[in-house]
């Protein structure tokens, strides 16, 4: 069986690198895709849409952000959050042209060649790497929010969580899509119990701290942008890291039956329950209470209910955000087992990474991004009090570039379909291709507008030349195999025996 995206590939001018070429038939499968189960249900896939789209950002990071936007960060959740459908809308779209568990990387290979793949593959794996570094320590934090735990030390509860998550993803596809599941059920529970909470208080005017809810909260503390535009600009770099899960959807896909009928719900979903979950709970924040009550490192709902006098709130909400940053975990070792399996039957990961154990777990790769979160295990020995910080940055560049890799895949299959190579589905991102476009703009201005930021986001950007340099040198390490595998596809395709 060839090893790789079973299409032609013509080399390049000068020995470079192959470029997939379009199929005249609008179909190019990935053998990354072989071996998998199909044990995903819709109501996975449903509630992982779901989960992706909800966690830590609004239950935690949500406070520290009204404390610096004011209510003003509603806007920046609509804005961010409607470039998120924009992603996911564009992923569902070429999801069904073609299911794959390679998702965006197995697309770029498909529409932008094998470099694009392999830096949409490693900046992916660049975002989820350190993503669960970020988990692995707020589990850790959260634990230690219960007297019980606070004599054991950081590091340890980091590594327990890590292989906790860790054996679950190994079991099978069915039992993360099942944790997931529940997961995400006690996400939505949770808000919609707070959600139904606020707007009793709200139709009652039930003092909060003493005073009436209400729409005085906005105008007597400085109206909607209290701090002026600057700070609503600022947070846009972790209001969009807050809906970094949404794009799981296209990986899943590969691994449920029936894709076409399962995925267009899902993703025409997500921009409902965004609007419901995501603004509404803000706007409902900001009625509650005066924006300048919350503040950064406890969760606004805390906030809330802590000063309505309910006993255990804080242990309630803890216990949701732990949730959280446990499916962030679960979700990332996952995807990124599927991702670096595509690139090794391609050559630009490590053949380890694309085996599999008996149960159709892409063991390699999910031990891979294992081993990256054993660092962030030391992070926690050595730093524990600037892991966080460290780690969260770093991966939102990642989500950045591969939001903007789906769009630019998504542009050249548009192109293509024009051209009568391959067919659009009849679900399809709207206004294309302005909408791409738009889209790349506004992200590519959210990393730009990072340098604003001269505690933490600067700094950020100027991880942008290290990593540029470490991904050339990569790709040149890997090249060989790479043309190798296409190589092998060509023999595959022309029906000749596999080259030495």
């Amino acid at each position: 069986m060839s090893n790789d995206v079973v299409q032609d590939a013509t080399p390049q001018p000068g020995g470079g690198d192959r470029v997939a070429a379009p199929s005249p038939h609008g179909t190019a499968k990935d053998a990354g895709d072989t071996g998998y189960s199909k044990d995903l249900k819709a109501r996975h896939i449903n509630m992982i849409a779901i989960g992706g789209a909800i966690g830590t950002g609004l239950f935690l990071g949500a406070g520290g952000r009204l404390a610096s936007a004011g209510p003003a960060l509603a806007l920046a959740y609509a804005v961010c959050g409607l470039f998120a459908f924009f992603v996911v809308k564009a992923l569902g779209e070429l999801v069904l042209h073609r299911p794959s568990s390679g998702s965006f990387v197995s697309y770029s290979r498909e529409f932008l060649g094998e470099k694009g793949a392999y830096v949409a593959g490693w900046m992916y794996f660049l975002n989820w790497s350190t993503t669960g570094i970020a988990d692995i320590t707020a589990i850790a934090l959260y634990t230690h929010y219960w007297s019980f735990f606070t004599d054991i030390p950081q590091w340890v509860l980091a590594l327990i969580a890590l292989a906790v998550v860790l054996a679950i993803n190994m079991i099978s596809v069915k039992i993360f899509g099942e944790l997931e599941f529940w997961f995400a059920v006690i996400k939505v529970a949770a808000l919609v119990i707070f959600m139904i909470i606020g707007i009793v208080l709200l139709a009652t005017q039930h003092p909060v701290d003493g005073a009436a809810p209400g729409l005085a909260n906005l105008t007597d503390h400085g109206g909607i942008f209290p701090e002026g535009l600057m700070p609503v600009v600022i947070v846009m770099q972790g209001v969009v890291f807050a809906y970094s899960c949404v794009e799981l959807v296209g990986v899943t896909a590969g691994e449920t039956a029936e894709p076409h009928k399962v995925v267009p719900k899902a993703v025409n979903a997500i921009m409902w329950r965004v609007g419901f979950f995501y603004v509404g709970s803000v706007v409902l924040l900001a009625l509650l209470l005066p924006w300048n009550q919350y503040k950064d490192g406890q969760s606004p709902f805390v906030t809330v209910l802590s000063k309505l006098g309910v006993d255990g709130a804080g242990d309630i909400m803890n216990l949701v955000v732990l949730t959280a940053a446990m499916s962030s975990l679960n979700s990332g070792l996952y995807s990124t087992g599927r991702i670096l399996r595509s690139m090794a039957v391609a050559g630009s990961a490590p053949k380890f990474t694309a085996r599999m154990n008996s149960s159709q777990v892409p063991y390699g790769g999910i031990l891979l991004t294992s081993a990256v979160c054993v660092v962030g295990v030391g992070l926690n020995y050595v730093v524990p009090g600037k892991a966080f910080e460290i780690v969260l940055n770093i991966a939102a560049l990642g989500i950045i570039s591969t939001w903007c890799t789906i769009m630019l895949c998504h542009w050249v299959f548009v192109r293509r379909a024009k051209a009568g190579l391959v067919e659009r589905p009849a679900f399809r991102l709207p206004f294309s291709p302005v909408t791409e476009w738009v889209t790349i703009a506004f992200l590519l201005g959210v990393v730009a507008l990072m340098w604003n930021d001269p505690e933490v986001g600067r700094r950020t950007v100027m991880l942008i030349p290290l990593i540029a340099v470490a991904l050339v040198a990569g790709w040149f390490a890997v090249r060989g195999r790479v043309n190798a595998a296409a190589a092998e596809r060509e023999a595959a395709a022309a029906g000749e025996p596999a080259r030495e």
